[in-house]
C-alpha cells in the first residue's frame, strides 16, 4: 500500500506502490551494515554509482540509509580528497582500482547537496563540508587551461589531461552543487565560480577539447543532464541523435550502433527529459525499460541485448535502481530531486561564453 515514503514514485505503467517499495528494499538488501552500497553483493563499489543508489534512498525517503552511505564515503576519503575507482565488497576496504576518477569524486557533492535538501540537516551538512571541499579541491587540480577536466590521476599521481564530455558534464552538476553548499554555509568560493563557468563554455563551445565518445549515448544527453544546455540548446542535441539512441519500446542504446539497451542510460535520458520540460517522453522511456525489471527483487537489469532476446549482462545494479527511482522522483515532484536534476536554483558561476 502507499506509505509517505514511495507515494511520490508512484507512475503510471512504471511503479506501483507495491513496486516502488520492493525497489528501495532491493537497494537496502545489498547495502552493507557500514554504509557501503555496492553494484551488487559480492561485486564491486565505485563512488558514483554509490552515490546515485544512496539519493535513490532520500527520493525514497530511507534517509538514515542514504546518511550512512555518505559516512562512508567520509571514511574512506583519501588523503589527497579523492576516492579510488573501485572498492571490492567481499573485502572491507580493499580497493581494486586504485586510479581515481574526477567525476567519481565530483558526484558527491551532488548526493551530499540532495540529502541535506531532503532532511535539512544542518548537523550533516556541517560534518560533510570538509569532505566536499577536499573533493572539490582535488577535481579542479586537474582542470585543464581550457576550461575541460582531466578524467583522471592514476595510482602513481600523474595526471590524465584527456577529458570525457560526460564526465566533465556531470562534473559540471556537481560544482553548482558545491557552490550550494558553500553559499548554505556563508563561504564563498570565487575560484569554484570561474572554473565552472569555464567548464560550461568549454562543453558548449569547444567540442574538440573533449575526447571522441560520439557512439556513446551518454556523450549525447549528459550536456543537458549536467545542465550545461538547456532550453533551445537542449531540445535541438536530444532531437538530432534522438534516432540514433533511442529504441522504441526498449530504452536507450548505451553505444551505437550495439543493439544493447541499458537502464542507467534510459533513466539518465528521461531525467534529461524531465530537466527540458518534456516530461511525457520521459514517461515514455521509462515505460519501455519495465522488461527490465526483476519482479523477485525489484530491481533492474544492466541491460538487454535486442537482437537475441538476451538479458546482458546477468546483473541487477543497484545504481540502476537508484537512476530508475531518481528519475520517477523528478517526475513525481520531488523537491530535492528536481531542484538537483532541474537546476534552476543552482548557482552557475560565473559565465565566460558572453565574452565569446
Amino acid at each position: 500500500m502507499t506509505t509517505p515514503r514511495t507515494e511520490h514514485l508512484v507512475l503510471p505503467g512504471v511503479l506501483t506502490p507495491e513496486e516502488a517499495a520492493a525497489t528501495v528494499a532491493g537497494i537496502l538488501a545489498v547495502q552493507r551494515e557500514d554504509g557501503a552500497i555496492p553494484w551488487f553483493r559480492g561485486h564491486h563499489l565505485d563512488p558514483w554509482d554509490h552515490v546515485e543508489a544512496a539519493m535513490g534512498l532520500d527520493a525514497a525517503g530511507e534517509h538514515e540509509a542514504a546518511e550512512r552511505a555518505y559516512l562512508w564515503l567520509a571514511a574512506h576519503q583519501n588523503e589527497d580528497g579523492s576516492w579510488y575507482a573501485a572498492y571490492h565488497d567481499g573485502d572491507v576496504g580493499a580497493v581494486t582500482d586504485r586510479g581515481r576518477e574526477t567525476n567519481f569524486v565530483a558526484y558527491a557533492a551532488v548526493g551530499v547537496w540532495h540529502h541535506y535538501l531532503a532532511t535539512g540537516d544542518d548537523t550533516f551538512l556541517d560534518r560533510m563540508w570538509p569532505v566536499v571541499y577536499a573533493a572539490i579541491e582535488f577535481v579542479l587540480c586537474l582542470q585543464q587551461p581550457g576550461g575541460q577536466i582531466g578524467w583522471k590521476r592514476e595510482d602513481d599521481g600523474t595526471g590524465v589531461n584527456d577529458a570525457l564530455l560526460t564526465g566533465s558534464s556531470s562534473i559540471h552538476q556537481a560544482l553548482r552543487c558545491a557552490l550550494a553548499i558553500a553559499e548554505q554555509r556563508e563561504e564563498p568560493q570565487p575560484d569554484w565560480e570561474l572554473a565552472v563557468g569555464a567548464l560550461r563554455h568549454a562543453i558548449r563551445r569547444h567540442p574538440e577539447r573533449f575526447l571522441d565518445k560520439d557512439r556513446y549515448s551518454m556523450d549525447w544527453y549528459y550536456p543537458v543532464l549536467g545542465g550545461v544546455l538547456t532550453d533551445a540548446e537542449a531540445k535541438s542535441r536530444i532531437e538530432a541523435d534522438w534516432d540514433r539512441f533511442v529504441v522504441p519500446g526498449l530504452g536507450v542504446r548505451c553505444v551505437d550502433p550495439n543493439p544493447w539497451v541499458t537502464g542507467g542510460e534510459s533513466a539518465e535520458l528521461a531525467l534529461a527529459l524531465w530537466a527540458m520540460g518534456e516530461s511525457d517522453h520521459a514517461l515514455d522511456i521509462l515505460q519501455s525499460i519495465q522488461h527490465l525489471r526483476d519482479p523477485e527483487t525489484g530491481l533492474y537489469w544492466t541491460g538487454y541485448v535486442f537482437e537475441d532476446h538476451t538479458v546482458w549482462p546477468r546483473e541487477l545494479t543497484t545504481w540502476t535502481a537508484g537512476s530508475l527511482l531518481l528519475a520517477v522522483a523528478a517526475l513525481g515532484g520531488h523537491e530535492a530531486t528536481c531542484a538537483v536534476f532541474g537546476g534552476d536554483r543552482l548557482p552557475r558561476g560565473l559565465d565566460p561564453d558572453c565574452c565569446g
